[in-house]
């Protein structure tokens, strides 16, 4: 599976719910150079995230979806429009992977950060990247595999 802006699918959703959602597409952090997407686990030179801000942030993204308001402040206009524009569609599927569990950074790859981010029924990996202002400017989410 390729990600996408924004991307998940779970094989215990149903078949509509499994469609990718995307409003965009930006390079496969998750694929090697010249290769189909493949999970690959990031190099272990990075022990901590390009930015200090990239957890949190996350973190509250990830909470406000699934309280049913997404929070756009942290997002550059051009994320946050795209994400409204899937919300109706992100916003419940987040939802159904339930309480969350844990972030754990996992390392920095093409200038952001991935983690692995485990909920009471769903295990995912999640990448987010910031432009220069410090706005969210990438943000991608699938399953772990």
């Amino acid at each position: 599976m390729k990600p996408l802006l924004i991307a998940a699918v779970l094989a215990v959703l149903p078949a509509a719910a499994q469609a990718q959602v995307a409003a965009g597409t930006v390079p496969d952090p998750f694929a090697r150079q010249g290769q189909a997407a493949e999970a690959e686990p990031a190099p272990p030179a990075a022990r901590e995230p390009l930015r200090a801000a990239a957890e949190p942030t996350l973190r509250t993204i990830i909470a406000s979806a699934q309280a049913g308001a997404m929070d756009y402040s942290a997002m550059t206009e051009d994320l946050a429009s795209k994400v409204r524009e899937q919300e109706a569609q992100v916003t419940p599927l987040i939802q159904s992977f339930g309480a969350l569990q844990s972030v754990e950074f996992v390392g920095s790859q093409n200038g952001a950060d991935l983690f692995a981010v485990t909920f009471a029924e769903a295990a995912t990996q999640w990448v987010i990247g910031f432009n220069e202002d410090g706005k969210v400017a990438a943000l991608l989410f699938r399953p772990a595999e």
